[in-house]
């Protein structure tokens, strides 16, 4: 057996969410490989949004076994306030849900530590969601960081308040006022909830699971331009959010990697700072802002929109080795008479295809290619032989430039809004 990964092939906010809740019954366990609370999977059914931030999407499944994998930083606060929510709405998380052991945590002054670096970085700034996502991860690299198996260790407090009294020496630098008293009472109430939940070996139990003939489906978090090797550095995420990241933040051997499942947007969006070079800062990107519901749904904040980038796409296949493509949101784009898409950047005096080193404005210029448009609303869709001509001529569109098979198109938020071209099977 092999586990499938499932990412986002652009700037986040895909739909990730949506879609591993949509795939769940083909899979015993859901297991997210990376990131922390700065992720935001949105998931809609029976009339209801649900927002998970640490919790694989798989959770609200009776049969699937979710795993928070040792590539994800947790947020105990966060983590607990998820938790509680789920538990109202009936769900048996403690049976559903395993931690994995060597997950890192994210300390109340890595959350200060984060909005001191912002702050001091003024115009320059990252664009951070402030989760302390960054810091962590410094910690993790820096051999400083604390680990969810250290939570029953009789010296936890003495370790937290060493790792604290270390970033506090570093907050003095910057000059920034916090008041960390205020913070640590809920800490330490999601490490009490923590200490209750099932912990394991990630990569013994995935391995395990999978010699065992078990289903496995990994989830990344953010998408794959922000991946911190390939992404728009430096604004990008901190952990690696592309196929390999898998591998690291699950226990898993390449070679025991499967089907690579690659969601995308009709369109293009991004949060927060860094290049964009198909962005529309015009009536039409607000309009797709507007359609779209394009907030973040971390942060609240508005998402920047543009036309579908197609070098960038076909470079996050590449480096994922997409074997899949789902294509989401295909009903935002109905209220257009044509569609754009970008099918080369104009590059130091060349027209190239493929996604260059630095995709700043100044370095490249979007070349774009004119679609006609399907003007009618696809939300009620049910099958696919329903699609107008013109989204099947969208969709063979990207199929033809990136090589790779659309299996889904994603025409509405609710899990029933889902047309499916191929089956996808575990």
């Amino acid at each position: 057996m092999k586990a499938d990964v499932l990412l986002g092939l652009q700037w986040g906010d895909e739909g990730k969410g949506k879609i591993v809740d949509v795939l769940t019954p083909a899979y015993d366990i859901i297991a997210r490989f990376q990131g922390g609370p700065n992720a935001g999977h949105t998931l809609e059914f029976n009339g209801i949004k649900h927002v998970l931030h640490t919790i694989p999407s798989g959770i609200f499944h009776p049969t699937a076994i979710n795993i928070v994998g040792n590539g994800v930083v947790i947020d105990p606060v966060i983590f607990k306030k998820e938790i509680d929510a789920l538990i109202k709405m009936g769900v048996d998380v403690k049976s559903k849900l395993r931690i994995a052991s060597r997950a890192h945590l994210i300390l109340p002054t890595h959350r200060i530590l984060d909005a001191a670096s912002e702050a001091h970085k003024g115009s320059e700034k990252i664009g951070s969601t402030l989760k302390g996502i960054g810091p962590t991860y410094m910690d993790k690299t820096g051999r400083n960081g604390l680990r969810v198996g250290e939570i029953s260790n009789p010296k936890f407090r003495e370790k937290y308040e060493q790792l604290v009294s270390k970033h506090k020496e570093i907050l003095a630098a910057y000059n920034y006022e916090y008041n960390l008293a205020e913070l640590e009472p809920a800490f330490f109430e999601g490490i009490a909830l923590l200490k209750t939940l099932e912990t394991v070996d990630c990569e013994q139990f995935i391995n395990e699971a999978l010699k065992n003939k078990k289903t496995i489906l990994a989830e990344g978090a953010q998408g794959s331009l922000l991946d911190i090797d390939f992404g728009s550095y430096p604004f990008v995420t901190s952990s690696s959010t592309i196929c390999a990241g898998a591998c690291t933040g699950l226990g898993l051997a390449p070679g025991r990697i499967g089907n690579v499942i690659g969601i995308f947007k009709a369109y293009c969006t991004r949060v927060g700072s860094g290049p964009f070079p198909t962005e529309l800062n015009d009536q039409t990107g607000e309009q797709i802002r507007r359609t779209g519901k394009e907030f973040g749904s971390t942060t609240g904040r508005p998402r920047r929109t543009g036309w579908l980038d197609l070098p960038a796409l076909k470079f996050a296949v590449m480096i994922n080795g997409v074997t899949e493509l789902i294509m989401m949101k295909a009903d935002v784009l109905s209220e257009f008479d044509t569609i754009k898409v970008c099918t080369h950047y104009l590059h130091k005096g060349k027209k190239i295809d493929y996604l260059p080193y630095d995709i700043s404005s100044e370095f490249v210029t979007p070349v774009y290619e004119e679609l006609a448009g399907w003007k009618k609303d696809l939300t009620g869709l049910h099958a696919i032989e329903d699609m107008p001509p013109e989204l099947c001529s969208y969709v063979e569109y990207i199929e033809k430039a990136t090589g790779i098979p659309i299996r889904i198109v994603s025409v509405g938020p609710d899990r029933k809004q889902t047309l499916i071209r191929h089956q996808v099977t575990a």
